[in-house]
C-alpha cells in the first residue's frame, strides 16, 4: 500500500511538472513578412450575393412548409458579416409568438464544436495534450475493461474524433442531458460497453463528448458551461446564449414540437444540470444573431495570414478544428440537390464534419438534433461564406437544404474561391527559367537548380522536349503569370502562335529555394 501511495504521489508530481514544462515551451512564432495570403479576386462579390438572397429566402421557407416546421430561423454569413436573416413561423404555436433572428433555439450537437474549441484552447495554454490518456483527467476511466488486450487507452484525440470505440448512441444520448457528474461516474463504474477497440473506426458518440466536458471542467477548475460562457461566448458577444432553458426569457425561447398524426405535439424541454458534463454534447441554446458571430470566427481563421490575433482562440487552432482526422465515408454516387452526380469524401474533425466533393470544394459543418429541435451550420472557407438554420421540430434535417443553398449562392453570384497570389520567389524562378528555354544554355552556371535536378532530368532530354514543343508552338506571344499551388510550387503558360506550352515546377526547401522538379507539355488553345 505504501509503495502504491509513493507511486501515486510521484506520478502526480511528474504530471504537474509535465504541464509546467508544456507551458514553458510556448513561444512567439517568427514569420516571413513576405508571405501573401489568398484573396478574393471576383469583383462585386457581396453585391452579387445580395441579389441572390430572395431566392435563398424562398428555398428555406418552402422547405419549412414541406417539412411541417412550426418555426425556422436562418442566416447567411459572408466575409465576417451576417448579411441575411430569415424567419418563418412561430416559437410558440399556442401563443403565436413569431420567430425572429434573436429567438433562442436549442442547437443540440452543434454544441460539440464549442467543446472541441475549449479543449484546443486548454491545449494551447499547455494544460493538456491531445494524445494524453483520458484517465489522466478522469481517473475512473482507468478501471474500464477494453475489448482486447492490445487496445490503446482512450485518448483525448479519440474522444474528439469519435474514435474511442463507444457505440453510436443517438438517440440514447439525448436523454442524458440532465444527468450530473456523479451519475456519469457511476455509469463508468458499471463498465462501458464497446463496439470496437479505441482508434479503429469512426462511431458517433455523445458519451465521448460528455467525457470531454468533464475534462474541460477538471483542467480549467470551473464547470464546463461556465468555461464556454467566459472564454468563448463573452469574447464573441454571445450575451443571450444559454445552457439551461429555464434561464431564457419566455418570449425568446423556442418551444420544441414533434409532427405526429398530422399535427404538432409539444415536446418536453430537456434540462441542463448545473453539475453535469452532458451539456458538452448538446445542450447549447442560441440565436441566429449570436451564432453568426461564432461562424464568423471560423471563417476569419482562413486563409493563414500575418494579421494580429483577435479571437478567443488562435486562428491556427480554429483551422485545426477543420482538418479531417477520421475518414468515415466515400460516396462515389453522391447526388447534389440540383441532380448532378459528384463523388464525395467525408470525415470527422474536432467537433466538426468535413466533406470534399469531386470539384475540390470543401465544406465544414455540424448538425444538431434533439426532441423538439433540429439545426445545422455549414461553411465553405475557401469561398468565405456559410449558412445556418434552426427549426423547432424534432430532428429537423438541414444537411441537404443547406448544401442546396450554398450551391445556389455560388452559381447565382458566380463566386470564385480565394486565390493565392504568386510568391516573389516563384515569379523570380519562372523568369529565370524562361530565359534558359528552349536551348538550356549555361544552365549549370545559372545557380537556380537544386542538386537533384540534372541527375533526375538529363540535359539532352530537356533540350529535345523543349525545342520540339517550341517548334510546335511557333512564336511565343506572351508569358503568363505563375498560377501557384502554394508558395513553392506552380505552373505558367507560354502562349504560342499555334499552340500553348505549360510549364510546371517545384522549388526545394533550402534557402533560397531552387528548382527541384520540372515538367513541360503542350496545352491546346481554347477556342474563342
Amino acid at each position: 500500500m505504501k509503495q502504491f501511495l509513493i507511486l501515486a504521489i510521484a506520478t502526480g508530481f511528474l504530471f504537474s511538472c509535465k504541464q509546467t514544462k508544456q507551458a514553458d515551451k510556448v513561444s512567439t512564432v517568427q514569420y516571413d513578412s513576405l508571405y501573401h495570403p489568398a484573396v478574393f479576386t471576383d469583383a462585386g462579390r457581396m453585391d452579387k450575393i445580395k441579389l441572390a438572397l430572395p431566392v435563398i429566402d424562398s428555398i428555406y421557407k418552402k422547405y419549412a412548409e414541406e417539412n411541417h416546421f412550426p418555426g425556422i430561423s436562418f442566416g447567411v454569413i459572408m466575409d465576417g458579416q451576417l448579411i441575411y436573416r430569415g424567419n418563418y413561423g412561430y416559437t410558440d404555436i399556442e401563443k403565436k409568438i413569431p420567430v425572429t433572428s434573436s429567438s433562442l433555439f436549442r442547437i443540440a450537437s452543434m454544441s460539440k464544436s464549442f467543446t472541441a474549441m475549449a479543449i484546443l484552447k486548454l491545449r494551447d495554454e499547455g494544460k493538456l495534450n491531445l494524445d494524453d490518456p483520458a484517465y489522466f483527467y478522469i481517473p475512473e476511466l482507468k478501471s474500464i475493461k477494453y475489448p482486447t488486450a492490445d487496445a490503446p487507452h482512450i485518448s483525448i484525440r479519440h474522444l474528439l474524433t469519435h474514435g474511442a470505440g463507444f457505440p453510436e448512441d443517438n438517440p440514447w444520448g439525448d436523454r442524458q442531458l440532465a444527468d450530473n457528474d456523479k451519475d456519469l461516474m457511476e455509469f463508468i463504474a458499471k463498465q462501458i460497453s464497446f463496439s470496437n477497440p479505441p482508434g479503429i473506426s469512426y462511431e458517433y458518440s455523445n458519451l465521448g463528448f460528455a467525457l470531454l466536458g468533464k475534462i474541460v471542467t477538471k483542467v480549467s477548475g470551473i464547470r464546463y458551461q461556465d468555461y464556454i460562457k467566459e472564454n468563448i461566448w463573452q469574447p464573441l458577444g454571445m450575451k443571450t446564449s444559454e445552457w439551461e432553458y429555464a434561464n431564457v426569457a419566455p418570449e425568446k425561447l423556442a418551444h420544441g414540437y414533434r409532427w405526429l398524426n398530422n399535427q404538432w405535439n409539444e415536446e418536453k424541454l430537456l434540462h441542463d444540470t448545473p453539475d453535469g458534463s452532458w451539456g458538452a454534447m448538446g445542450s447549447m441554446i442560441s440565436s441566429i444573431d449570436e451564432f453568426a458571430n461564432y461562424m464568423a470566427l471560423h471563417l476569419s481563421s482562413w486563409p493563414p495570414s500575418n494579421a494580429e490575433e483577435t479571437g478567443p482562440v488562435k486562428r491556427s487552432s480554429v483551422r485545426e478544428m477543420h482538418h479531417p482526422w477520421r475518414v468515415n465515408s466515400f460516396n462515389a454516387d453522391f447526388t447534389f440537390p440540383d441532380g448532378r452526380k459528384c463523388a464525395t469524401t467525408t470525415a470527422y474533425c474536432y467537433g466538426l464534419g468535413w466533406m470534399k466533393d469531386c470539384d475540390g470544394k470543401t465544406y465544414i459543418s455540424h448538425s444538431g438534433g434533439l426532441p423538439g429541435f433540429g439545426s445545422q451550420w455549414r461553411i465553405m472557407p475557401e469561398y468565405g461564406i456559410g449558412v445556418v438554420a434552426f427549426a423547432n421540430r424534432t430532428y429537423s434535417p438541414f444537411g441537404t437544404v443547406n448544401l442546396r443553398v450554398l450551391d445556389t449562392l455560388i452559381k447565382l453570384a458566380g463566386l470564385q474561391p480565394s486565390q493565392l497570389p504568386p510568391s516573389a520567389i516563384l515569379e523570380k524562378r519562372k523568369n529565370e527559367l524562361v530565359k534558359l528555354l528552349p536551348d538550356w544554355n549555361n544552365t549549370e552556371q545559372s545557380g537556380i537548380f537544386a542538386e537533384n535536378f540534372f541527375p533526375d532530368y538529363p540535359l539532352d532530354t530537356l533540350k529535345k522536349y523543349a525545342r520540339d514543343l517550341y517548334a510546335k508552338a511557333g512564336k511565343i506571344i506572351s508569358v503568363k503569370e505563375v498560377k501557384p499551388e502554394n508558395q513553392l510550387r506552380g505552373s505558367f503558360i507560354l502562349e504560342g502562335e499555334k499552340t500553348n506550352i505549360e510549364i510546371y515546377f517545384t522549388l526545394s526547401p533550402e534557402n533560397p529555394p531552387l528548382i527541384q522538379e520540372y515538367h513541360i507539355k503542350e496545352v491546346m488553345k481554347k477556342e474563342k
